[in-house]
């Protein structure tokens, strides 16, 4: 051993030495020898001699650093090609270790090598890797190549699979079928190989159908009879390496099933139906005593020679994803109809509680509600899907038979003294609850459902002592089916979850009980629950005071229901809880979730009887100094304290709006202004759109002269179109600009051009798409408030220069065109669609001169690989902004057709006879009001993604929708009254239009303009 390789030794050792010191030069001695020539050669040299175990690992590192130039992470200087084929030589010599953990290691770093060189520059490793796999004498060697090409084929492309799988198959193949000779861990390698394959071949199959189907289908017929073969054999408790084996032929299975369908003939598939089915059932033989009934420390920490965890629970996991993907087949589908009722009984009883699961949950309720509320991945929530999707495919009423025939086993089971009976009944409720959105949209008998849920749910009242976890689902089942189970049962609940949470009974129990209040009390009368308010709240606050993080949401949502419950009787206990929901605010003021709720409880308080005086009174000494002195504050207090004020702005009375405005509105300037908080700045623009909102003119009298509040507005606005500023910072601008040109009119008028100009300026610097589409709908308003000198708005935006265009105009149209589709609210894109078609009515030459994105060029082919993305960016046709327009405006023409035709399909038994009478109800419903037809579908298309906002937008377009008299628009209206206007004034250039757009785009318009 030379003095390099003895010192390098010495290093590696040293980096396990306890002693800090030696430890660190051990570490950055590595870090510079890694830098010199022969540093990978001689640590391979290291790793072939097994002297070191962990310097495979630190090898892998340093090809992954020094060996790719062109690599992200790359790290000067390259290995020289002398040194690449030594590492390359010692790294192949080194596969047949014994070691797992150094097999894997090495594995690694050939596949991080075979990924740069493989095959061009390292012809030889796939010849050496067969080799290794077809010698029979040495497993070590078939594990280490089987390792190796496994983590090489994770990575493999379109382009280099279609290569290999010939090659390796009948190697692979040779394994997989021969149990005799190789055991069950390198049969499981070898199918996670194919299935490597398979995958890639899968997401090839929509560019190359024809040869990937062609090229599955010469593996296909005796994989099939090996998948067959290994599902057929019961699954055993002790044999977790058969878990691996039948694992991968489930995988194997699940990416034929997705992708390549056409080759489950109804024989072939029926033959690994049997076997699957055997699988299936003999598992869950399994599952129930091992994992359910009791807690096997056998299953526990269980890994193959690899190192890789090993577990039942994803065995049935992976069950459950291939049944799926079946049952979403509707060939496939129709094979296993005939055992669905089976199939969907053994679901249920998969979804029981674990034994595992019940001594987590007790110890820790917050675990239970995490659990609960993430849908930890899971057999409970992989069957659940499963069940959504038979729902979908067979119909509610085989899962609603399932559960109910489990339920009544489960009564049965109680009677016979069982232990476990109730997680059987806990498991019904659970696979009911689980799919009940569904259950009730299609259930038809209402009343059936009503009498089988109400029979369950109250089966167990009283014995949530001895049964928590069942009590738990019985409230959060009334819950979830409270539209159609009875007034008294659910009052019943509302009074027995009240009790609960005074009562000294499990946390799980409380949980439930929380849930179940949440639902029941927005809908439940005064009379009921007002006797119970008071101990109630009391309940809850004394919830609070033990609550941690996960059980204080839930806690805060039930609270805040009862404080809307509650009614006029709150006043008398606002002065307890108001100061404790807000120190809880200020607590948790850097959480969301739970700052939010604590907001969303002093909001109820605010609107509660009597209790807005003195909750301002509160909250405004708190946030005052904070507001005032907003340096010094910890981390998220001053954006939190925003939050508060915008909730006690919304929908005040102007007298509120005054007590605030005196206190917060200059410091809330200031936070803006001077500010380099992101948040704190966003949360201050929200803040001054709130102030503009509600003070509108009367706040300008409120300050030390006329004309200081709209100064210090303006202010605002410059700072957050200031180009130079960072484009999260200005996110909300949108809403902040609106508000004051719908509520400012008068005083933003002389400031319209420096707005125009600034937002345009702001628009080129933004890189932010929400942004951008928020800017774009300031100046679509700007576009309307211009109306009828829309020519001079042209003009302005042509006056002003813009980096890479000719002008803004030609800037802020090609943006425009290109962000229409994202814009979403009904509000915004009425304002944003209407205003271009204002633009296109004006006729404007300039506008014929601006070229602008016109429609993506399709590829021939469906999906698209990762190679031919690198290699073939998309590409857009180039077309006139008035054929652009005309082109948006036709789309949503379209798609509000689509949406009433849609809406209209609900009559559609009243005329199935007559599709004549539809289409002229569908056309009615759009057509121009002189028409004489009312406009039942006004901005269907708005509608449609207004869906899609979350709350807070739907408020804010609330907000803007009655402000803003655009909203007196009827859309669809608008715009087939400028195509007539445009056929009727102009038709050669109207038929130039129409013939640049699609079919689809043409018939959306010939059909209202026909029925004109």
């Amino acid at each position: 051993m030379d003095e390099d390789q003895k010192c390098l030794m010495d290093w590696l050792n040293a980096t396990l030495d306890t002693n800090h010191q030696v430890r660190s030069f051990a570490e950055e001695s590595l870090k510079q020898a890694a830098l010199q020539p022969g540093f990978g050669a001689a640590l391979a040299k290291i790793v072939f001699n097994k002297e070191i175990p962990f310097a495979a690992v630190l090898l892998k590192q340093f090809i992954k650093q020094h060996w790719q130039e062109d690599e992200d992470n790359f790290i000067p200087p390259i290995v020289s090609p002398q040194e690449k084929g030594v590492i390359r030589e010692m790294l192949m010599a080194s596969l047949e270790d014994s070691n797992g953990k150094i097999r894997t290691a090495v594995g690694m770093a050939i596949s991080v090598i075979g990924q740069f060189d493989w095959p061009e520059n390292w012809p030889e490793l796939l010849p050496f890797l067969l080799r290794l796999i077809n010698g029979e004498t040495n497993q070590n060697r078939v594990r280490g190549a089987l390792r190796c090409l496994a983590l090489l084929c994770a990575d493999l492309d379109d382009s280099t699979v279609p290569r290999l799988l010939p090659e390796l198959f009948p190697s692979l193949h040779k394994i997989i079928s021969s149990p005799h000779v190789y055991e069950k861990s390198l049969r499981a390698k070898a199918l996670s190989i194919i299935h490597s394959c398979i995958s890639v071949l899968g997401s090839m199959s929509g560019v190359y159908q024809k040869e990937t189907i062609e090229m599955v289908k010469s593996i296909h017929t005796p994989l099939i009879v090996q998948f067959a073969f290994i599902l057929q054999s019961e699954v055993e408790l002790e044999d977790s390496d058969d878990w691996s084996l039948k694992m991968e032929v489930l995988k194997c299975l699940l990416q034929i099933v997705q992708n390549f369908p056409s080759l489950l003939d109804e024989a072939t598939f029926s033959t690994v139906l049997g076997a699957l089915w055997q699988t299936f059932v003999s598992s869950y033989k399994v599952y129930y005593s091992s994992c359910i009934l009791s807690r096997e420390d056998s299953l526990a920490d269980k890994y193959d020679s690899d190192g890789e965890e090993m577990s039942l629970e994803a065995l049935v996991i992976q069950l459950f994803e291939l049944l799926t993907s079946i049952v979403c087949n509707i060939k496939l589908a129709k094979a296993i109809r005939a055992n669905l009722k089976d199939l969907i009984y053994y679901i249920v009883a998969f979804q029981q509680i674990t034994q595992e699961q019940e001594e987590t949950w007790s110890r820790d309720a917050n675990q239970y509600i995490a659990d609960e509320d993430d849908m930890t991945y899971s057999c409970r929530v992989s069957g659940a899907l499963l069940l959504e999707e038979i729902i979908n495919t067979y119909g509610e009423d085989t899962v609603v038979d399932a559960a109910e025939a489990r339920f009544k086993e489960s009564c049965q089971a109680k009677i016979a003294g069982r232990p476990d009976w109730w997680k059987l009944q806990e498991a019904s409720l659970f696979a009911l609850c689980s799919v009940s959105v569904v259950i009730l949209e299609a259930h038809e008998s209402k009343s059936d459902l009503r009498a089988l849920i109400e029979q369950m749910v109250t089966q167990n009242t009283g014995t949530g002592v001895e049964f928590p976890f069942l009590i738990a689902r019985s409230f959060a089942t009334v819950s979830k089916f409270k539209s159609v189970i009875s007034k008294r049962v659910r009052e019943q609940f509302i009074l027995d979850a009240a009790q609960a949470l005074s009562m000294n009974v499990s946390p799980i129990v409380k949980v439930g009980a929380c849930i179940a209040l949440t639902e029941l009390l927005p809908e439940s009368k005064q009379e009921v629950i007002q006797p119970y308010i008071m101990p109630l709240l009391s309940s809850l606050t004394d919830l609070l005071s033990n609550a941690t993080e996960e059980t204080l949401h839930l806690v805060l949502e039930t609270l805040e229901q009862a404080v809307k419950a509650a009614g006029e009787q709150f006043i008398m206990v606002e002065p307890i809880i108001s100061p404790i929901i807000l120190n809880l605010w200020a607590q948790y003021v850097s959480e969301p979730f739970i700052g939010c709720d604590a907001i969303d409880v002093l909001e109820a308080i605010k609107d509660a009887p009597g209790c807005l005086q003195p909750l301002v009174c509160r909250i405004l000494p708190t946030i005052v100094p904070i507001l005032q002195n907003p340096k010094n504050q910890s981390e998220d207090l001053v954006g939190g304290s925003l939050d508060l004020l915008v909730m006690l702005l919304t929908n005040a009375k102007i007298e509120v709006v005054k007590a605030v405005f005196d206190q917060c509105f200059d410091p809330t300037v200031q936070i803006l202004l001077q500010s380099e908080d992101h948040g704190e700045m966003q949360n201050a623009t929200e803040c001054l759109a709130a102030f503009v909102s509600v003070g509108r003119q009367e706040m300008l009298n409120w300050g030390i002269d006329q004309g200081y509040i709209m100064k210090r507005l303006l202010e605002a606005a410059s700072r957050l179109l200031d180009p130079n500023l960072e484009s999260s910072v200005s996110l909300f601008v949108g809403n902040y600009i609106l508000q004051l040109i719908l509520h400012l009119p008068s005083q933003m008028s002389p400031h319209l051009q420096q707005l125009v100009i600034a937002a345009v300026k702001r628009l080129e610097s933004s890189n932010i798409e929400s942004l951008k589409c928020s800017l774009i709908l300031i100046l679509a308003r700007l576009v309307h408030f211009s109306a009828p000198n829309v020519d001079q708005f042209i003009n302005l935006l042509k006056s002003i220069p813009s980096n890479g265009y000719e002008d803004s105009l030609s800037f802020v149209m090609s943006e425009w065109t290109k962000l229409q589709s994202e814009i979403q609210g009904a509000y915004q894109i009425k304002v944003t669609t209407s205003a271009l078609a204002l633009l296109l009515s004006t006729k404007n030459p300039e506008l014929s001169k601006i070229q602008v994105q016109g429609h993506l060029i399709k590829k021939v082919g469906g999906i698209k690989t990762r190679s031919k993305s690198k290699s073939a960016p998309e590409q857009w046709t180039v077309v006139p902004l008035p054929v652009k327009i005309f082109s948006i405006l036709a789309d949503t023409i379209a798609e509000i057709l689509e949406q009433v035709s849609s809406d209209e399909d609900d009559w559609e038994e009243v005329s199935t006879s007559d599709e004549g009478i539809n289409e002229a109800m569908m056309l009615a419903s759009i057509l121009p009001s002189n028409s004489n037809n009312d406009m039942k579908h006004l901005d269907a298309l708005a509608k449609i993604f207004d869906k899609e906002e979350d709350n807070e937008s739907v408020d804010d377009d609330d907000d803007l929708t009655k402000a803003d008299p655009l909203n007196e628009i009827k859309l669809s209206e608008y715009i087939v009254n400028l195509f007539k206007g445009i056929l009727e004034s102009d038709r050669p250039l109207f038929d130039y239009m129409l013939q640049t757009l699609t079919d689809s785009q043409k018939s959306a318009i010939s059909r209202v303009l026909k029925a004109l």
